[in-house]
């Protein structure tokens, strides 16, 4: 991300090109940022749409910023998939919660301050070979994976890391992807439970 000063309105300008999921999603990504979208339109994602992200992915760079639910995650993962190596940008579950009762959560309902946050926490996946540091008993370890509170601890590591949300089963690939080390992955569950500590006082 580029940061301009304008005088007045300071400007966000993204390169890369980001990948949303529809056109109200573009219009929030517009009044935060400067930016180019490409929209999926669905978690179906079609062969036409596939191939605009692998050239902008070649020219431009792509980062993917869908929303925090099954539909947004099936996405990123189709992408990830077709198109090795992008960015991703993860907005909070909070950040994305619509005003209105009975819509889903979505980026289209995030502040321009909320987006502008994500775009700056973006994390890159590595195609490299790495050795694993983080285990399935690190996991265990920190009430991560199950037990009372499993699910709601996984939500804070993601948002805390801005990495998004994932299930028990795509926690560790997700850790590793994006080159958690251990130092964030135990302070990031020192900062959970020190969330977790306050709640209940």
């Amino acid at each position: 991300m580029v940061f301009l000063e304008n005088g007045v309105n300071d400007i966000f300008v993204i390169n890369e090109m980001i990948v949303v999921e529809g056109r109200k999603d573009t219009v929030s990504i517009k009044r935060a940022v400067e930016a180019d979208t490409i929209e999926t339109n669905g978690s179906a994602v079609g062969e036409s749409v596939l191939k605009q992200i692998e050239l902008a992915a070649k020219r431009r760079g792509v980062i993917v910023f869908t929303d925090p639910d099954y539909a947004g995650n099936r996405i990123r993962q189709i992408v990830s998939k077709r198109v090795p190596g992008c960015k991703h940008a993860f907005i909070k579950k909070a950040d994305a919660n619509p005003k209105q009762r009975g819509k889903s959560v979505g980026v289209e309902h995030a502040s321009p301050d909320a987006i502008r946050e994500a775009l700056l926490a973006v994390r890159t996946e590595q195609l490299e070979p790495f050795a694993a540091q983080m285990t399935v008993a690190d996991l265990m370890e920190a009430g991560l994976l199950s037990g009372k509170g499993a699910r709601s601890r996984r939500e804070r590591l993601g948002e805390h890391l801005s990495i998004g949300y994932a299930n028990g089963k795509q926690l560790l690939k997700r850790l590793h992807i994006f080159r958690i080390t251990p130092e964030e992955f135990n302070e990031a569950v020192r900062w959970i439970n020190k969330q977790e500590e306050s709640e209940l006082e």
